[in-house]
């Protein structure tokens, strides 16, 4: 199959690259369409795979012993899975599964290590990126300990929608993104829908005024945006211009 054009990638770190160098990491990409549920990685286990989601939505959980898996962070088409090889470390610290199903570019792990050894502008992406999942990763241990549930909801339900505008969302994904019982979620949910900024069913949670949502959650949605875009500001251009917020 023929690597997509760059014009075609919906990916932001893909898109911040060189263009020769962007095309030298296309030539080695494999567009792959992603089902939600599948599990890209196992915590300790080798990386046999980078991806690039361009419309998929990647959940990086982490399972303690007798106790429901929790969600650690989430990749959208503004990062990717496997940063980790920037430490020369082909393993990953959590569970990588699929939560939103859509497409990725897809690299063996080798010939990502290629890409790195032979593209400083690539390394030097992955280790800004890499940054800011530890940024985001210290503020979601801090939310989780400090935040009430409305406002995490809140707060995650942006999170998502900036990956997969306009989709509906599973409330049992939410409670297991959130930590949090299936009827601790069902009264948060209740609370935002009640002021009017969400719809929802017994199963699912639509977003329906994004810039009230927003003044509902708790800072953590803005610190983990401003820690993006302070380590990877959008590049001039209608994609990179279309995309952030």
């Amino acid at each position: 199959m023929a690597p997509p054009s760059r014009a075609l990638v919906l990916n932001k770190l893909i898109d911040e690259l060189p263009r020769e160098q962007c095309h030298g990491l296309l030539e080695q990409c494999t567009p792959v369409t992603l089902c939600a549920g599948d599990v890209l990685c196992e915590s300790g286990k080798p990386l046999e795979h980078v991806h690039f989601p361009m419309t998929a939505l990647i959940s990086l959980v982490k399972k303690v012993r007798g106790n429901p898996a929790i969600e650690m962070g989430m990749i959208g088409r503004e990062g990717m899975l496997g940063a980790t090889l920037a430490l020369e470390i082909s393993s990953n610290p959590v569970h990588a599964v699929v939560h939103g199903a859509g497409t990725a570019l897809r690299i063996p792990t080798a010939r990502f290590k290629s890409q790195l050894r032979s593209s400083p502008a690539l390394r030097h992406i992955v280790e800004l990126y890499l940054y800011v999942l530890i940024e985001q990763l210290a503020q979601k241990t801090a939310c989780n300990t400090f935040h009430t549930v409305p406002a995490r909801l809140a707060s995650r339900l942006l999170m998502t929608h900036d990956r997969l505008p306009g989709e509906q969302i599973e409330i049992s994904v939410l409670a297991r993104m959130l930590g949090v019982g299936r009827a601790a979620l069902t009264i948060a949910a209740g609370e935002l829908r009640q002021r009017g900024l969400i719809d929802h069913t017994t199963r699912r949670i639509r977003v329906l005024s994004r810039a009230d949502l927003e003044g509902a959650a708790c800072e953590c949605y803005a610190a983990g945006v401003n820690a993006y875009r302070r380590r990877l500001p959008p590049r001039p251009g209608a994609w990179a211009a279309a995309v952030d917020r």
